[in-house]
Order: structure tokens, then C-alpha cells, then sequence
């Protein structure tokens, strides 16, 4: 908004076409006859757009100030009737067939917005294909980088014609909504941002039909109408993050759903602040079953733990793929993983399996319990495999090997403590196949162990550097020195140190002793006489 003024401040003046001056404003319009300048159009374009961005500016305001939307409307009426000007002097003969085409898809698109924020969704979805329409003409006839632009206005457009077709009655366009917040892959832009929002307002209208949820054989009411977005756009999130084709996509749809879940958990919170009372008298009458809006809260809580230890889960993944290619290649440069990493993103693991353990309403669930407690034996056993490799990179063996040995106990105890529990434990990474890798890996280690053992280059070698001295200092003896072809090199001593220097010499004034000064005892008895004189003087206002 604040550009579009600036330029059409600079336009005007450049063109001459002043509305008045200080003192009155004559107000001017832009004719066919003056169109000799393609610029005098811009001056239509940034009168358009600027009530246009501030119409957007007001949008965003309005979430917190609802007045503001009349004053919306409003500026969006003003930036279509400009857009309705352009058009009008775009029919000149004046003006090429790209730019009239470019009008008429500008006007459509403004036009498409007023009724869309009227509600009218039949009359917005017509501007809206209109609009779509003729830029998918213009890029099929120009060249593939202007295709590109027009294009990126098309993609721009569908999400709200989707969006008008579920209005009117159309049940796919959900889906369909879906899809393309999808296939936007981890952008952070306009796009995203529009397909969030329909999304949430999609939701909102069939979040009025969803009364109840049920979890783990309790049904509980459900009043918050955040909360029953959430829920109802749960299992489409879900399904979004299976389909993710790569990581930054699916990170992207992990971060929105716990972002959601976090909302909905603080509105929750929110009527149990004041309901504290009446929950404890619950509480006393039920004999510790906890209130329903507690246990709604215990829900809402075990689906973000959920969610973030899938989302570490995934992560962790990753880093084991990265670290296995690492050891193949061994690449230099970017910094590359290791296995602390892993050990930290288990460690958050186990941490949400705790805080689930301690989830209200679940402390006299059995199965639960159990559940939670074989999937901690699984993250444990990961995490002890990790620790354990760690070891090994500093050639610390036996306390590997302790390690391995304390991963196969666990692993064999969620195999014989499995059971009935197999159904949850699918999701979960497979132990038997962490077992045959231990089982090499340990191998590996007592091989490693013994030749590092029955070593003979640390004998062998007695003249390698141990003094620290660098090559400058050692040119006369040989020495084996690994840190020569290390991006450290020990060449010489620097800063080099401080050595002793003459300073410089000090003159000192002997003859000052020896000098004979002139007397002042005249001056000093003439003072002493005009001194009283003076000082009456002074008194009374007299100069000399």
C-alpha cells in the first residue's frame, strides 16, 4: 500500500498530472485522447492496487477488530471500480491484445474477490473462471518463462474455486483442497497461506454437525468449536503426512498439525480454569473418574505427544539414512550427523512416552500402560544401539560392547512381553531387525578390539610427535605426524613469543638547576600599591 502511493506521487509529477496544488485539488481523469504514455495507465493500475493491499491490511486486522470488514468492503469496491476504468480505456485501439486480455483477467479477478468476501459464491466462482480461463490462454501463447507467471496465477486462483464449489455443494472440493496443500511441498507463501485458511473455513462449516468423540471406549462431548476443527481435519492431516513425497513436506505438515493441536489444547484449557470447582466436586461424586472436559484435555494431549514422537521418529529416519551414506562415502566439508544426534531425538522420544504415562484418566488403563511401556523398551533399545555406537568412534569397546549386550535385552523383552500388543506395535521400528544388526555389529567390534589390541604401530613408532613442537623446531629428526595432512597444521609458534629488546633511552633536565631567573620584586611592590585602589575601584563600577 505505502509503494503504491510512492508511485503514484512519482507518476503524477513525472507525467504533469497533478491534482491541483497545495491550496485545492482539481480533480483529473484519464481519457482515450491522452494516452499517448503507457504510464498514464499505471496511474489507473496503482490506484487499483493500493485499495486493493489496504482491503488485505484490513482483512488481517479484522481477525482481532471485526468493524474493520465494512471498511474492507468497501475498499475492495473502490479497487474494482478502478479496475473497471482500466478495463473501459484498455479497449482503445491504443492498447495491444495482451494488455486488454490482462485487463479483463485483472478486472474478473477483483471482481472474483468482492464476491467472495460478499459470500456470493456462484458469482464468484464465474469471475474466478473467467479469470482462469485467460490466463491459461496467455500462457499457452507466449513463451515458457512468461508461461511461468501465468501460471503461478492460475495455481493462485483454484484454491478459491475449489473453495466456491464446496460452498454451493460440491463435497470434493475438500478433498481437492487438500491435495493441492499437498502438492505446494514445503513453500511458505501466499499460496500456502490462502490454502490454510479455506482449509480451516471448510472445517468450521462442518464442524457444526460433529457433537462427540470417542477414545478408548469413553465418549466425551465435544463443545469447543476449535477443538472440533481440529478433530475434524485430524484424519486429513494424517493422511496428507503418509502421502508427504519428501521430508521438508512432511516436517512442514507435522510443524501445522502440532501448531493446531497446541491451539486446541489452550482452549481447552481455558473452560477448565474456571470449571476448577465443579471438577474437584465431580471428581468426589464419580470416585476419580475424571470430568469429561478433563478428559477431552487428556486426548488433545496424547495426539500432539503422539504426533511429536512420530514426527521425531521421522527425523530420527532420516539421520540414519544420512549417517549410513556418510560411512560409505565419507564426504568432507558440510558438517555431516552422528550418532549423539540420534541419542538426543530418542531421548525427546522417551521423555513424551513418560508424560503419557502421566496422562489423566489413563493411570487405571492396563492395556495402556502396557502399551506405553513396550514402546519404551523399543525407543530404549534404540537408544542404548546409538549410545553404543557412539563408543565406538572413540574406540571404547568393552563399554560398547556392554551396550549391544543391554540392546539385545530389551529387544527380547518386547518380543516376549508383545503378545496381544502387536496391533500397536506395527508403527513402531522392528526389533528383531535391530537384533541381526547388533549381532553383526558386535562381531565387527571384537574383531576391531583385537587387532586394535595386537596393534604394533603405537610401538613400533617411538619418534612420533608427542612434545608438541611444531615442524619449524624439528627439521633435523623425523617424526611421524598425522596433523601434517589435517586442516591443522602445527607449522610454527604463533603468536611467536616476546623477546627481550633495548628501550629507549631516558633524557632528563640538569639544566634547570643552573639557571639564574630575573627578579620581580618591582612588580610584585607595584601591585601591592594599586592593589587597595583596585579594589575600590572594582567596588563601585569605575575602570581605569
Amino acid at each position: 500500500r505505502g509503494y503504491c502511493s510512492r508511485r503514484l506521487r512519482r507518476l503524477r509529477k513525472t507525467l504533469n498530472f497533478k491534482m491541483g496544488n497545495r491550496h485545492k485539488f482539481t480533480g483529473k481523469k484519464v481519457t482515450e485522447e491522452i494516452l499517448s504514455d503507457n504510464r498514464y495507465l499505471l496511474l489507473i493500475l496503482m490506484d487499483a492496487e493500493r485499495a486493493w493491499s489496504y482491503a488485505m491490511q484490513l482483512k488481517q486486522e479484522a481477525n482481532t477488530e471485526p468493524r474493520k470488514r465494512f471498511h474492507l468492503l468497501s475498499r475492495l469496491r473502490k479497487a474494482v471500480k478502478h479496475a473497471e476504468e482500466l478495463e473501459r480505456l484498455c479497449e482503445s485501439n491504443r492498447v495491444d491484445a495482451k494488455t486488454k486480455l490482462e485487463a479483463q483477467a485483472y478486472m474478473a479477478y477483483l471482481t472474483g474477490m468482492l464476491r467472495f468476501e460478499h459470500q456470493e459464491w456462484k458469482a464468484a466462482m464465474e469471475a474466478f473462471n473467467k479469470c482462469k480461463t485467460i490466463y491459461e490462454k496467455l500462457a499457452n501463447a507466449f513463451t515458457e518463462e512468461q508461461a511461468v507467471l501465468y501460471n503461478q496465477r492460475v495455481e493462485e486462483i483454484s484454491p478459491n474455486i475449489r473453495y466456491c464449489a464446496y460452498n454451493i455443494g460440491d463435497q470434493s472440493a475438500m478433498n481437492e483442497l487438500m491435495q493441492m496443500r499437498l502438492r505446494s511441498g514445503g513453500t511458505e507463501g501466499l499460496l500456502a497461506e490462502k490454502l490454510e485458511a479455506l482449509i480451516t473455513q471448510t472445517r468450521a462449516k462442518q464442524a457444526a454437525t460433529m457433537s462427540e468423540v470417542e477414545w478408548r471406549g469413553r465418549t466425551v462431548p465435544v463443545k469447543i468449536d476449535k477443538v472440533r476443527i481440529f478433530l475434524l481435519g485430524l484424519a486429513d492431516n494424517e493422511a496428507a503426512i503418509a502421502q508427504a513425497e519428501n521430508e521438508e513436506t512432511k516436517e512442514r505438515l507435522f510443524e501445522s498439525l502440532l501448531s493446531e493441536c497446541r491451539d486446541a489444547i489452550q482452549a481447552v484449557r481455558e473452560e477448565l480454569k474456571p470449571d476448577q470447582k465443579q471438577r474437584e466436586h465431580s471428581l468426589e461424586n464419580d470416585s476419580g473418574k475424571v470430568s469429561n472436559i478433563q478428559y477431552l484435555h487428556s486426548y488433545l494431549t496424547y495426539i500432539k505427544l503422539s504426533t511429536a514422537i512420530r514426527r521425531n521418529e521421522s527425523m530420527a529416519k532420516s539421520l540414519q539414512k544420512a549417517l549410513l551414506q556418510q560411512q560409505r562415502s565419507d564426504e568432507d566439508g558440510k558438517r555431516t550427523p552422528r550418532p549423539q544426534d540420534l541419542i538426543r531425538l530418542y531421548d525427546i522420544i522417551l521423555q513424551n512416552l513418560v508424560e503419557l504415562t502421566q496422562l489423566p484418566g489413563l493411570e487405571e488403563d492396563k492395556n495402556f500402560q502396557k502399551e506405553i511401556g513396550l514402546k519404551t523398551l523399543v525407543y530404549k533399545a534404540y537408544r542404548c544401539f546409538f549410545i553404543a555406537q557412539s563408543y565406538v568412534l572413540v574406540k571404547k569397546w568393552s563399554e560398547a560392547l556392554v551396550l549391544y549386550e543391554r540392546v539385545l535385552k530389551y529387544a527380547r523383552e518386547v518380543q516376549s512381553g508383545a503378545g496381544a500388543h502387536r496391533n500397536s506395535l506395527k508403527e513402531l521400528p522392528d526389533v528383531q531387525d535391530l537384533i541381526t544388526q547388533v549381532n553383526a555389529e558386535k562381531y565387527s567390534l571384537q574383531a576391531a578390539a583385537i587387532l586394535d589390541a595386537n596393534d604394533p604401530h603405537e610401538s613400533e613408532s617411538p619418534s612420533q610427535v608427542k612434545d608438541g613442537k611444531p615442524l619449524s623446531e624439528r627439521f633435523e629428526t623425523f617424526c611421524l605426524d598425522p596433523s601434517l595432512v589435517s586442516k591443522q597444521v602445527n607449522l610454527v609458534h604463533f603468536p611467536p613469543g616476546f623477546q627481550p629488546i633495548p628501550c629507549k633511552p631516558l633524557f632528563f633536565d640538569l639544566a634547570l638547576n643552573h639557571v639564574a631567573f630575573p627578579p620581580l620584586e618591582d612588580k610584585v611592590e607595584q601591585k601591592a600599591k594599586s592593589g587597595l585602589t583596585g579594589y575600590i575601584k572594582g567596588i563601585f563600577g569605575f575602570k581605569s
